[in-house]
């Protein structure tokens, strides 16, 4: 009998804790054509603001020897062409959706709220990483009273159920998780990026128009499982663990350290079907230990 690595998070009802993570999988369209998608817990869309945007210019993608910096500047369609032209396939997926929305004000993320609440989606994933513009381009999501703050107001106006995206730049991700969670949040997904900078030395400047881009990967991932298992035991509410995975024991790892579920980002990169492969390698292990639940080893460490 195969092991059974159904999952609930925040009371949706996921076929297995494997995860697309926003900005690695588009809207799933691609990566539909190359393996068999529906398989898969859920598909995070890329992050969205309220209007289109085209993005950073310069260099986006830079690899290092363990990961990959970027700095695409959430080029995305917005939400009103999200809604017109991407949710539609995204739905029919299979898969359970999340839509990942952030903002550069406060108006920005309500008025997002707003006309997402119109279409029927699984989880909304609030991207608290974007700079403010009116607090001087400081990330939301670093200290805690300024998350405290559109965490509640999306909250009050938000239909979906609400998972919040937490930077690892922030000043006390502990302190920053417990916020999010005492204002509404039905669960938190960590982490983002880190910041990071690199530099062209034949040029003499930074390789990035923005200077510092965000770092992802293997490099980040004993740092996120830390964070995960420093949130997870205080939380009453789910969370996504994410940053690095790219096998199945990075997987079960963040599983054992208390995620209930996990995103699998920059690894699909690589390889667009790791996940696939992630999925089959737990599947596998759990038979071969005896596992016959994901939930008995959920948290065990």
């Amino acid at each position: 009998m195969k092991p059974s690595l159904e999952t609930d998070f925040a009371g949706v009802s996921l076929k297995n804790p494997l995860v697309l993570a926003s900005g690695t999988c588009g809207f799933g369209r691609e990566f539909d054509e190359i393996f068999e998608i529906s398989r898969l817990g859920g598909i995070c869309s890329k992050g969205l603001t309220l209007k289109a945007r085209p993005g950073n210019e310069g260099i986006r993608i830079w690899e290092t020897s363990a990961g990959v910096m970027n700095s695409v500047g959430l080029e995305n369609p917005g939400v009103p062409g999200f809604i017109a032209e991407e949710y539609p396939l995204m739905r029919r997926l299979g898969p359970a959706v999340i839509v990942n929305l952030g903002g550069h004000s406060i108006d920005d993320y309500l008025q997002g709220v707003e006309l997402l609440n119109a279409v029927e989606f699984d989880i909304l994933e609030l991207n608290i990483s974007c700079p403010n513009v009116k607090a001087g381009g400081m990330a939301f999501g670093v200290k805690t009273e300024i998350a405290r703050d559109v965490v509640r107001r999306v909250r009050s106006i938000c239909k979906h159920r609400l998972m919040v995206k937490l930077s690892p730049n922030a000043e006390d991700i502990v302190a920053l998780a417990r916020c999010c969670q005492e204002e509404g949040a039905d669960g938190v997904s960590l982490v983002n990026t880190f910041l990071a900078m690199a530099i062209d030395v034949q040029k003499r400047k930074p390789v990035f128009e923005n200077t510092y881009a965000g770092l992802s990967g293997p490099a980040i991932k004993p740092i996120a499982l830390r964070m995960v298992h420093q949130v997870a035991k205080v939380l009453t509410i789910p969370v996504m663990g994410v940053g690095g995975i790219t096998t199945w024991q990075d997987a079960a790892e963040f599983i054992m350290a208390g995620a209930r579920a996990v995103q699998i980002g920059t690894a699909s990169f690589i390889n667009p079907a790791i996940s696939l492969e992630i999925l089959e390698g737990l599947e596998s292990w759990m038979e071969s230990q005896g596992i016959a639940d994901i939930n008995e080893i959920r948290g065990i460490v």
